[in-house]
């Protein structure tokens, strides 16, 4: 039960109580015996003093019933007062826990607001850190892969560079000590190892017979000094009879589909 509750039923047991007072209070008057077979004069004394006792009950009654009265209402009075001023501390109270109340759900939200700000600058921070990270990884390994390329590049043209050299050099399917000297110093310098050194001897080789071939049978038929030369060069690099064969047919293949 609340404070104001407690002091409300205060009072009505207080209103209560004078109301029985004045109930005891009305029922207590004493009746008067009528004395047997009086004298007028008696009789009228004692009437006069009857109403002089009745009327100074009355009026002490009535002095009693103002003094009760107005000590009812100041009860009341200051019942009111009490009550009104409990409720408005109780007002007051509850809009001061409800204020605080809102001043902490106020102070919650900026506090949870400037977190978010501040999680949400550090994750900025943090995606931006991995962005320039991911492009620096990114820039490293194109600069690598252009590095690759141009090494690539760079050894293509190496190779195709000795592979033009040693295509003068057996132009004639011989090869001289002095084009052979220059040969290895080219290969050196451009670091061409044994295996592509090989591998493009046997290229170019092929290379020339095949274009000798085609030159032999450019015009339907073939010389007897088209062939002793294809021979000798056949010879020279190590050319089987069936890669001659196959070489030959490829070529009289194409000479027939370009006069077709």
């Amino acid at each position: 039960m609340s404070e104001i509750d407690e002091q409300r039923r205060k009072v009505e047991e207080l209103k209560r109580k004078i109301l029985e007072q004045k109930k005891r209070a009305e029922s207590g008057g004493k009746a008067v015996d009528v004395p047997v077979a009086p004298s007028p004069e008696e009789e009228d004394k004692k009437m006069a003093e009857e109403f002089s006792r009745r009327a100074q009950e009355e009026a002490q009654h009535l002095a009693q019933e103002e003094a009760r009265r107005k000590l009812e209402e100041e009860s009341l009075r200051k019942a009111e007062e009490e009550a009104n001023q409990k409720a408005e501390e109780a007002k007051k109270h509850a809009e001061a826990e409800a204020r605080k109340r809102a001043e902490a759900e106020a102070r919650k939200m900026t506090e949870e607001l400037e977190k978010k700000k501040k999680e949400e600058v550090a994750r900025r921070q943090a995606e931006e850190v991995q962005r320039k990270r991911r492009e620096e990884e990114q820039r490293k390994q194109m600069e690598a892969k252009m590095a690759d390329q141009a090494k690539q590049q760079a050894r293509m043209m190496s190779l195709q560079a000795y592979a033009q050299a040693l295509k003068t050099a057996w132009a004639d399917a011989l090869m001289s000590s002095e084009e052979e000297a220059i040969l290895n110093t080219l290969r050196s310098a451009l670091a061409i190892g044994e295996e592509e050194h090989a591998g493009l001897v046997v290229e170019v080789q092929l290379e020339l017979y095949l274009e000798a071939i085609a030159s032999g049978w450019k015009d339907g038929h073939i010389t007897p000094e088209d062939s002793e030369r294809l021979d000798g060069m056949r010879e020279k690099f190590k050319i089987s009879a069936e890669e001659h064969l196959r070489l030959e047919k490829q070529v009289r293949q194409e000479i027939l589909r370009q006069r077709a």
